[in-house]
């Protein structure tokens, strides 16, 4: 999910139970129950990457349930008993009906008509599986974890439309940076929608950890504020939310550049991460969003969110073939753990029905 780079002569832990901060916001938030296992110690100035704890074995079940809409379509071709041009023609059909996009549907089913040969397959079942792998191919440019400690505070840009899930998700990855021991503060830079901002302080609250607010105020001024605040407290990561706004509205996008300047003003290299917030059922519509705040902002990463609710979650496979922005992690639910790090593979084997 994360990489964390500390730079610190002791060891630290790695948490794994949900954080049970008791201390002020501006204090270091610590997890209720952290494991044993440890890191080498590393000398001052080192950058040594700790891996946060994998997800549980039930999370490709949920995943495989989330993709349930997505992949109906597909799953369900390959119970015949012969390999023939009728069934590739289905699998056509069934990814262009799931949005992955004709260039990416195109590209598969070439790499799959290669990989049937060179393996000789003789049955449905074995296109299944080579389909599987051809999927984890194309996506696998997109895995990558999410940095974290390279800078301190680093600081993470959250982007997107109204009601793609974006103040939701940084309170899920509040919850995740702090069980795995780092300190968050968050940044409410909606400041035209008050339900916007009411809702990340109650993020704040539920986690506890500081948010810096202003009603009605300039939102960059809201970002410089948060993240001098956290480079004077040495908080690890600095989250700061802002408007959602359509990539149409230009005059909104210009103010998401302006935010984007003046939090570099705050912090030299700031922000590290810009991470546009996705909802799975926009289905191509995602990719038009990807291409427009990329052009505009330079993105680093996003977050696809609501894939359990959507049947247009192969818009995954359009943007890794023609826009291939790392995808930092999908989301299949309302819960905490339903939020992950993306792993190409498993989503290629859940997409298909295998495993």
């Amino acid at each position: 999910m994360f990489r964390f780079f500390k730079r610190k002569s002791t060891a630290q832990p790695v948490g794994a139970e949900a954080a049970a901060a008791a201390e002020p916001p501006a204090q270091n938030p610590s997890p209720a129950a952290p494991q044993t296992a440890t890191q080498p110690a590393a000398s001052a100035g080192e950058a040594v990457p700790v891996a946060e704890q994998p997800p549980a074995a039930g999370w490709f079940n949920r995943l495989r349930t989330g993709l349930r809409k997505t992949g109906a379509g597909i799953s369900g071709l390959f119970a015949g008993s012969k390999i023939d041009e009728a069934l590739y023609e289905e699998l056509e059909a069934a990814l262009i009906m799931a949005d992955a996009g004709m260039p990416a549907t195109t590209a598969l089913l070439a790499d799959l008509r290669k990989r049937v040969k060179a393996a000789r397959a003789e049955t449905p079942q074995q296109v299944r599986a080579l389909l599987a792998d051809a999927l984890a191919d194309l996506l696998s440019p997109l895995q990558k974890p999410l940095d974290i400690g390279r800078q301190t505070p680093t600081v993470l840009m959250m982007v997107g439309v109204n009601g793609a899930g974006k103040t939701t998700t940084i309170g899920k990855l509040t919850q995740h940076l702090l069980r795995a021991g780092e300190t968050v503060l968050l940044a409410a830079g909606d400041t035209f929608r008050a339900a916007a901002r009411e809702q990340l302080v109650a993020w704040g609250q539920r986690n506890a950890v500081q948010v810096i607010a202003q009603q009605g105020g300039d939102p960059a001024a809201v970002a410089f504020d948060a993240v001098s605040a956290g480079r004077a407290r040495g908080v690890d990561v600095v989250i700061v939310d802002t408007a959602g706004r359509l990539p149409t509205q230009l005059h909104l996008m210009e103010e998401l550049k302006k935010v984007k300047r003046v939090v570099a003003k705050a912090m030299d290299g700031a922000p590290h991460e810009i991470l546009l917030v996705i909802d799975a059922n926009n289905g191509q519509n995602a990719l038009a969003q990807v291409r427009a705040f990329d052009d505009a902002l330079g993105l680093t990463g996003l977050v696809l969110t609501k894939l359990d609710g959507s049947a247009k979650g192969g818009v995954i496979a359009a943007i890794a073939r023609e826009r291939p922005v790392p995808v930092y992690f999908i989301g299949v639910g309302e819960g905490l753990d339903d939020l992950q790090p993306f792993d190409a593979a498993a989503f290629a084997r859940a997409l298909v029905g295998e495993g």
